[in-house]
């Protein structure tokens, strides 16, 4: 009989490409669902592509095929994206550590967030999370007036107070003058005066602890791809720490085999290329990289740099979104039954297929992988913006249940 056990410390054996990486976390959990599948996404018939307003179309003409790497299927509805494989690493070490409590911090609908606060109660840890909102002062004031909780449940909302985390609320000035860390270490300080034991996650399980669930995630792949060749690898980047563990993992992982080394485009969906490439070279050094023992390169950041390039994707900026991008997502699902997330996988595709536009002989009869990051709880949050499109794609309208009877009776 195999049962997982979440709270189970597992002893962890990391993989042999990743040697060059000597911070190594001792131990794990198995909490995802994994592997996660890799699809083919099925291309329509050219005729129906002519018919229709496809966003796969480019596809079709340039002979691209496109996989799909679903680690919004990591887990179920409340643990589900690429998140899960980062708390893994990072609950084990709050375990190891004899922590009770867990503060992490992001955005009103921080998939991250959601996800530790119901990993922390699986393992039997308290979850608290600081949320970045431009309602803060609102609902801090309806509850001081009517003893009101205009917070609401909305989408990744709902999950993280289903599970009965405790939520402070922050502005986005609050966040951007103090910085993310300086937040998360204040309330740290005020818990422990409370007498918790308490382990800080920082912004998206970005950390060299973090990014070991996706060092994971590439032998993952390379063992589902059984050595076939890929050559573009492609996925949305928030805070560096997926982007960290698919570029090292990659360039690691093909070390010996350059011939099959994709490359790598991560698509910025806040914040500009250049802070991506320094989280990402920090979190190689938190990692321990010895860069000197598989590359010529004068740094962690030319090494980076020359397998990892960043493509600008944030558009508006982070979690507000375009009718472009809202309405290539409502098609995408249509045409291919996949539901991408607005701030993230939605994002990044979206500026990816523009990329393919914009450079259409560079990705010409090739493969790429979109590493989907899941969610899609997210897409809640927009609604509004999206009903006229989604009235649109599906109608609705009275079924006549006795009409034919009646018919047949007169």
């Amino acid at each position: 009989m195999t049962i997982q056990t979440p709270n189970k410390l597992l002893a962890y054996c990391p993989p042999d490409f990743a040697k060059p990486l000597r911070n190594v976390p001792s131990h794990r959990l198995s909490i995802a669902n994994l592997p996660t599948p890799l699809h083919r996404i099925h291309l329509p018939a050219a005729s129906h592509l002519k018919q229709t307003e496809s966003v796969l179309k480019p596809l079709h003409d340039l002979n691209i095929e496109l996989l799909i790497k679903r680690d919004d299927m990591s887990a179920g509805v409340e643990l589900g994206g690429n998140k899960i494989r980062k708390l893994e690493f990072l609950l084990a070490d709050a375990l190891q550590r004899n922590c009770d409590s867990v503060v992490t911090i992001g955005g009103e609908q921080s998939n991250h967030c959601r996800a530790t606060a119901a990993a922390c109660r699986m393992v039997g840890l308290e979850p608290h999370l600081i949320l970045r909102t431009k309602r803060a002062n609102r609902v801090q004031e309806d509850k001081a007036l009517e003893g009101n909780d205009s917070f609401g449940f909305v989408g990744n909302l709902l999950f993280g107070r289903i599970v009965g985390s405790r939520i402070y609320t922050c502005t986005p000035g609050e966040y951007g003058r103090f910085g993310s860390k300086v937040l998360v270490d204040r309330l740290c300080k005020d818990l422990c005066h409370e007498g918790k034991r308490v382990y800080p996650i920082p912004v998206g399980g970005s950390s060299g602890v973090g990014t070991w669930g996706y060092i994971e995630a590439i032998r993952e792949l390379k063992h589902q791809l059984n050595g076939e060749k890929v050559h573009h690898v492609v996925f949305a980047c928030g805070s560096g720490g997926t982007a960290s563990g698919i570029t090292l993992g990659l360039a690691l992982g093909y070390r010996d085999e350059q011939e099959n080394m994709p490359e790598i485009h991560a698509v910025g969906v806040c914040d500009d290329p250049e802070y991506f490439y320094q989280e990402v070279k920090k979190i190689s050094q938190e990692m321990d990289f010895d860069l000197f023992s598989v590359s010529s390169c004068a740094s962690i950041e030319d090494y980076i740099k020359e397998y990892m390039t960043v493509l600008q994707g944030k558009g508006k900026g982070y979690a507000s979104s375009t009718e472009d991008e809202l309405n290539f997502m409502v098609k995408f699902a249509l045409e291919t039954g996949i539901v991408l997330d607005p701030v993230y996988s939605g994002k990044a595709l979206f500026y990816f297929m523009q990329e393919i536009k914009d450079h259409p002989d560079k990705y010409r009869n090739k493969r790429i992988l979109f590493w989907h990051t899941g969610g899609s709880l997210g897409v809640y949050d927009k609604i509004d913006e999206m009903s006229q499109t989604l009235n649109n794609v599906s109608s609705v309208e009275r079924f006549h249940a006795y009409a034919s009877s009646e018919k047949k009776q007169s």
